[in-house]
């Protein structure tokens, strides 16, 4: 794969560097950029497979990168310190990312991972879906992108009734009673989802409240939802989930 590097530090470049000729040897480093300019000018001069992306390049963004190019046709990783500005709708978007400092098995999967898209020639829109949602205030974000085996679907919070921990995976449970296994830790979207008001009932489940229908009082506590179905309501969540559902 042939790969640009971008980042304003040197140090974090050479780092990287550093990673991947030992750890992923099939990565062919092209060129590197510390701004945004040198990295538009390298992708349009090199038009590589894959593209490691620093988020925040001093008063500019990785994001200016890609607005600036009129064909994204590259997998993208971005690289980001944690909370960096836009990293939600990264997820949102199901994007990869790593955050510094680099883990070398983060680093060497998400290589993998993009080294699969590529040769199965899987066309996503998610580039396009992340600059999208960072033209809205976070608390407007309305589509979550789920990254499935064979497709990226764009699902409305509005439609997940909730979701459900199997083992490492998440279920979802959608209103048109379809179902989707992603595999993405349930932690990993209650972390996401909980600022748009979705409630960590219990350690397996995850609820959208705009379908609880009642509490019941039953084995300490559990919500019936509209769909009929009754999500347990463990202890140590109870009266996080008791105020959340009053403020409705």
């Amino acid at each position: 794969m042939r790969a640009i590097l971008i980042d304003d530090e040197i140090s974090n470049l050479e780092n990287l560097r550093t990673l991947l000729e030992k750890h992923c040897p099939r990565v062919t480093i092209m060129a590197t950029a510390q701004s945004v300019s040198a990295a538009v000018d390298a992708i349009e001069k090199f038009l590589p497979d894959l593209v490691f992306l620093d988020i925040q390049m001093g008063e500019q963004t990785g994001f200016d990168v890609l607005k600036l190019l009129p064909r994204r046709n590259f997998e993208v990783i971005f690289v980001t310190a944690y909370d960096q500005y836009g990293i939600q709708a990264v997820k949102f978007a199901a994007l990869d990312y790593l955050l510094k400092p680099i883990d070398i098995e983060e680093l060497i999967n998400a290589v993998n991972k993009a080294e699969y898209k590529l040769a199965t020639q899987r066309q996503t829109s998610q580039l396009d879906f992340l600059l999208q949602q960072l033209k809205k205030p976070d608390t407007n974000v309305s589509t979550i992108a789920i990254q499935m085996q064979s497709e990226t679907r764009y699902v409305t919070l509005s439609e997940i009734i909730r979701c459900e921990a199997d083992n490492t995976y998440t279920c979802f449970f959608l209103a048109n009673s379809e179902k989707i296994l992603v595999s993405k830790s349930l932690k990993e979207y209650a972390d996401l989802l909980r600022p748009n008001g979705f409630l960590r009932t219990h350690q397996s489940h995850l609820v959208n409240p705009k379908y609880v229908k009642s509490w019941l009082k039953e084995d300490g506590g559990i919500l019936l939802l509209t769909s009929g179905e009754k999500i347990p309501v463990s202890k140590p969540n109870k009266e996080t989930v008791k105020q959340a559902l009053q403020r409705q």
